[in-house]
């Protein structure tokens, strides 16, 4: 057998939000074909490892260089020489960006392993403007990259105009989930602490508990609601989990209000949301936005990113500018009160999540890329 393939993944937070879920598909597609090693810029952020299938060949060290920290020489030089004992390296957002310049600096001199960079988006730092430094600083470090990977064309047109990247170097893949998987019903107690009740409108939304998520807003607009028979389920860990919760409190929202961490597996549960909502200031291709469509939802989004071009037309109505939390809030109000217009759009979003965004060409596409980056055809292949 083919020795498999050393990956070390550098990201920024391995916590479960689109990137993590996306590698975490792919590590578990290749099985045996490949052993990573992940290293998180905030190692205490790890719960995407949870997702990870057993059998899968996955550390994440204690001893390696860190990620974080104040650029220079000597940090580079360290993980210029951790990067050594792999064939391929891959980097994920900003928070990874050391990794890049650490084998820019030192690829020749310390012959490195090709590297390929992945830009998912944006923090709350760079929701609204791009800071000139970090321009200035991906422009340099990505000529070392063998590509940029992004998931949206309005990543792709930044990375040509801001980041100097040549049309050859950037490559779009869209993010794709097991469609197939999302099709049958939800799983009883899938979700801790959720019953259903009888009449209840149940939204829903997946995201990592960061401040560009904006979900005080989504608690907001579901508080203002015409209709009070309604639950909000917000799905995921991080930081601003006592802020939404106090969000909650303050607009008498606390009893309908359950978050209940990290869920593995979103196909086991996302459907026992009736509209899924997504309230942030900044997104490209958000996996979980693809999740609901795939299981049939209809979805009340911000106008972020790629988002009004990735739902079907039948929701493009529902899709507003993220400042304009009275229309979130109607958009809701117009779903809640009609089961007709909720199963029009579910189909409609799920036909279109069939046709576009199953996993099966997103593999593919990072199969090609990757076993091309290291030189060895069909080294990603999933028929073992």
């Amino acid at each position: 057998m083919t020795a498999p393939v050393r990956i070390l993944h550098c990201h920024s937070t391995f916590s479960l939000g689109g990137k993590e879920a996306r590698a975490v598909r792919l590590m578990n597609a290749w099985r045996e074909g490949a052993a990573h090693t992940v290293l998180s810029a905030m190692p205490e952020q790890l719960a995407a490892r949870e997702a990870i299938e057993r059998g899968i060949a996955v550390d994440f060290p204690t001893d390696a260089p860190p990620l974080a920290g104040k650029p220079g020489p000597a940090r580079y030089a360290k993980l210029a020489r951790y990067m050594r004992g792999f064939d391929l390296v891959l980097s994920y957002n900003w928070g990874s960006f050391d990794a890049v310049m650490a084998r820019r600096l030192l690829a020749k001199t310390l012959k490195l392993p090709p590297l390929v960079h992945h830009e998912d988006g944006f923090n709350e730092d760079e929701a609204e403007t791009l800071k000139t430094k970090r321009n200035l600083y991906r422009r340099l470090g990505l000529k070392g990259a063998h590509r940029l990977v992004v998931p949206s064309e309005r990543l792709g047109r930044i990375a040509l105009k801001h980041w100097g990247q040549a049309p050859e170097r950037v490559v779009r893949i869209s993010n794709g989930v097991p469609v197939a998987r999302f099709a049958g019903p939800p799983e009883d107690k899938a979700i801790p602490g959720f019953t259903p009740k009888p009449g209840e409108i149940v939204i829903g939304t997946v995201a990592g508990l960061r401040a560009v998520k904006n979900l005080p807003r989504l608690v907001r607009a579901v508080a203002a609601m015409q209709r009070k028979d309604v639950r909000l389920v917000i799905v995921g860990t991080g930081p601003e989990s006592e802020r939404i919760a106090a969000e909650a409190r303050a607009r008498g929202l606390s009893t309908r209000l359950l978050m209940p961490g990290f869920l593995a597996d979103p196909a086991r549960w996302i459907g026992h949301f009736d509209i899924f909502a997504l309230s942030s200031d900044s997104e490209q291709f958000p996996i979980s936005l693809v999740e609901a469509m795939a299981a049939g939802l209809p979805a009340v989004c911000t106008a972020v990113g790629d988002v009004p071009g990735i739902v079907s037309d039948d929701n493009r109505p529902l899709i507003v500018a993220p400042q304009d939390e009275a229309a979130f809030t109607a958009a809701l109000d117009t779903l809640a009160e009609r089961e007709d217009l909720r199963r029009e759009i579910g189909l409609a979003n799920r036909q279109k999540a069939a046709s576009l965004y199953d996993e099966d060409k997103m593999i593919e596409a990072y199969a090609r890329l990757y076993s091309g980056a290291i030189g060895r055809p069909g080294a990603f292949s999933t028929e073992r």
